[in-house]
């Protein structure tokens, strides 16, 4: 029945892979599920056996999901880790043969054609592989057949390869609705599809039904790609002689900056994390880590960087290995050079302002320097954010109908009275006089935020120039009088 017996491909389907993943790190008595908001609705992503045996089952309403189970346990899926996950038990699988791809978002196929024998047998390797990820609490269901569709739908459906053509058409990995047209016509099974006549089939449901028949009954072929794995950015040195020196470690680390660096530029990749182990004679090893304000591939720049890590380096009798590791990298494009990019006058370039970020980083933590971004608020104190300078970009959308102070603090209140700026006034211990008054501006409170600061209401604010040459940023409160000081101008 089957053409191309010799090859033999085992599918392993992954059920309830996400809250697996979960219940894993900290396992849960009882019904547990994740949920997910589609919409404005929240739903069951994945459960476990528990919750299914309550009644609940996959897109359940969380709401109706409590009815059912008041004591379910639940909270939100990472579909982001159930891939990550995925990418580690498909490595894992690699023990089995070298020929492991991604089935979908939670299953694997292996070709272990020539492989078998390795481990006793199809069976026994089948029941190794079970074994083991039971033993790691890994819900699995396995399926062996000559061709990929075949054990999938093995895997998925049950049975067996001899009675593939007993299961249903939804075995054949098709649309929702391509199946139930079919069971409507009363093709409910894959050998009731395998013995109706091509044309009609083909020209009625399109030419993929046919094909994915073809793959499942081994008459097409359908290969196994394994993922490529990525790009590894690291060096390894071993010196013929221990060295101790900071200008010898300093020497051999250029060396390996070189050979990295060429690796990331042929990625496209920058470093924003760098790792450098160094073995001592005496098998003991230090690490120096460099954090990168930005990401970078040139080695005359990378190399400065890491003197202060290496001040602290405790050589003991000799270092004999260093390995240079890029731990995080961010695509980086090549760089294009012409006039129109270059920096404008009175401003340092940008590779050089990551460069000094970086080196007050090292010393302070590039979490504490920081920088200001716009923030969407016509209040004062909340129109800016503040963001580390390494981890965002700088923005120019500081916008506001009148000039603002390049100082601003916390309202400081003034002994005045009537709402036309005081004529007279002391300010931190300054006896100030009124020069010249531009006003005035008045701003309400965002009545959707409770803020503490604003509990007086109304602002109107006053541009106060005093003959003294202050310059003050001053405001009144019309629905509970009072004067304040809030900003200086420079």
């Amino acid at each position: 029945m089957f053409a191309g017996t010799h090859r033999r491909i085992v599918s392993i389907w992954f059920p309830r892979l996400a809250s697996d993943r979960v219940l894993r790190a900290r396992p849960v008595e009882g019904p547990f599920a994740l949920s997910q908001r589609i919409g404005s609705s929240e739903t069951i992503y994945c459960l476990n056996g528990a919750a299914e045996r309550t009644g609940l089952h996959r897109g359940m309403r969380m709401a109706d999901a409590r009815s059912f189970c008041p004591n379910l346990i639940s909270q939100p899926a990472r579909p982001d880790q159930e891939a990550r996950f995925l990418r580690l038990l498909r490595r894992w699988a690699e023990r089995y043969c070298p020929w492991v791809g991604l089935e979908g978002a939670d299953g694997l196929v292996l070709d272990i054609t020539g492989a078998a024998h390795l481990f006793g047998g199809e069976a026994a390797m089948l029941a190794d592989m079970q074994a083991r990820l039971a033993r790691a609490g890994v819900t699995a269901q396995l399926g062996l057949a000559a061709s990929r569709g075949a054990a999938w739908a093995v895997a998925h459906f049950g049975g067996s390869a001899e009675t593939l053509l007993s299961l249903p058409v939804a075995a054949l990995r098709l649309p929702t609705d391509t199946v139930v047209a079919l069971q409507r016509l009363g093709l409910r099974k894959i050998g009731d599809l395998a013995a109706s006549p091509r044309a009609p089939l083909a020209r009625r449901f399109g030419q993929d039904l046919l094909t994915r028949l073809d793959q499942c009954l081994g008459h097409a072929p359908e290969p196994v790609t394994p993922e490529a794995e990525p790009p590894q950015f690291a060096t390894r040195m071993t010196l013929p002689e221990p060295i101790g020196l900071q200008a010898d470690v300093q020497a051999a680390l250029e060396r390996l900056l070189t050979p990295l660096c060429q690796k990331l530029a042929t990625q496209e990749m920058g470093a924003r994390r760098l790792c450098l182990t160094l073995r001592r004679v005496d098998q003991a090893s230090q690490q120096v880590e460099l954090r990168l304000a930005a990401p970078m591939r040139e080695p005359a720049r990378i190399l400065p960087l890491f003197a202060r890590g290496l001040e602290d380096v405790d050589a003991g009798f000799g270092i004999d290995q260093m390995r240079l590791e890029a731990v995080q990298v961010e695509r980086l494009a090549p760089p294009q050079s012409n006039a129109l990019q270059s920096a404008a006058p009175g401003h340092a370039p940008p590779e050089q302002l990551a460069d000094l970020i970086t080196r007050i980083g090292t010393r302070i933590g590039l979490e504490n320097v920081l920088r200001f971004l716009p923030a969407e608020s016509h209040i004062p104190e909340r129109a800016f954010l503040l963001a580390p300078a390494a981890f965002s970009t700088p923005q120019s959308g500081f916008t506001a109908p009148r000039p603002r102070p390049l100082r601003l603090f916390a309202p400081e209140p003034l002994a005045a009275q009537g709402a036309e700026p005081p004529q007279s006034f002391r300010w931190r211990g300054m006896r100030l006089t009124l020069g010249r008054a531009t006003g005035p501006e008045r701003i309400a409170p965002e009545w959707w935020i409770e803020d503490e600061n604003w509990r007086r209401g109304l602002r109107d604010y006053w541009r106060v120039e005093t003959r003294e040459g202050r310059r003050l940023w001053m405001f009144y409160t019309p629905q509970d009088p009072g004067w304040f000081v809030q900003g200086e101008f420079a």
